[in-house]
């Protein structure tokens, strides 16, 4: 893409973002959002609080609760490692996963069943 292709097109996208802009201003449910916003800092400021004291006050569980949002993907157990003992050559293979060089061989060979039985 052009430099000058690559300019008008953020140009483009600049022209939207500021109409959308535009647009949130004259709406009343977000001008009302913003009144409550700034009465309320207003009113936490005039009594020296912090939104934390005002959560510990409506709602004292709250800091003894565990987090909503745990994210639990990551967290997988580690694979178990397989032994594989090749009966016919006495050859050992020691792997985690079915992707191993030696054991496609011998499963294209033998057959997946079969070598899944030499697994000890």
């Amino acid at each position: 893409m052009s430099r000058l292709a690559e300019y008008r097109q953020l140009e483009k996208h600049l022209a939207e973002q500021l109409a959308a802009l535009e647009a949130m201003k004259g709406d009343e449910g977000l001008k009302q959002e913003v009144a409550f916003e700034t009465k309320l800092r207003a009113l936490l400021a005039e009594y020296g609080y912090s939104l934390r004291n005002v959560i510990a006050l409506l709602d004292p569980q709250a800091s003894r609760r565990a987090p909503a949002a745990v994210d639990t993907k990551g967290t997988r157990k580690p694979r178990q490692v397989k032994i594989y003992k090749n009966p016919h050559t006495g050859e050992v293979v020691e792997t985690k996963g079915g992707n191993h060089k030696t054991l496609k061989e011998w499963k294209s060979e033998f057959g997946s069943d079969t070598v899944e039985s030499w697994l000890s």
